[in-house]
């Protein structure tokens, strides 16, 4: 068995669903269900209930190149949805979290510092 790359997809859909603890991950098309659970557990030391797999059609898109429209093809990829054991979790959205958590402490400091400075112009009044 060759090393597996397992790319995390990142969207607003694969972060909601990681709160069900489902992981969303791009592999190449040739590794089937057996080895992405492997690669898994081996990499982030969880363990998988489930792994279910889809390939995405690339898309046909036009460009224009020396002064003419070619078309082309996106790749195919295929995702693949690990479902793990209750409880466990990857820390793949921990960025995230953390940036929203810090975003929300900033925004409760401005609120607090206009609350003191109206409540020091209403003293003055």
């Amino acid at each position: 068995m060759s090393a597996i790359t397992l790319k995390p997809r990142m969207s607003e859909k694969t972060y909601a669903q990681s709160a069900n603890g489902v992981y969303v991950f791009e592999v190449d098309k040739s590794v089937n269900k057996h080895e992405i659970a492997d690669a898994v557990e081996k990499v982030y030391g969880v363990s998988v209930v489930d792994v279910r797999t889809v390939i995405a059609k690339g898309k046909v898109k036009r460009i224009y190149r020396n002064r003419r429209f070619t078309t082309g093809k996106r790749n195919d990829i295929k995702k693949a949805y690990v479902t793990l054991k209750a409880g466990d979790q990857i820390p793949i959205f921990a960025a995230v979290e953390e940036a929203e958590a810090q975003e929300e402490k900033v925004v409760a400091k401005q609120e607090k510092k206009a609350k003191k400075e109206a409540k020091k112009e209403k003293k003055e009044k």
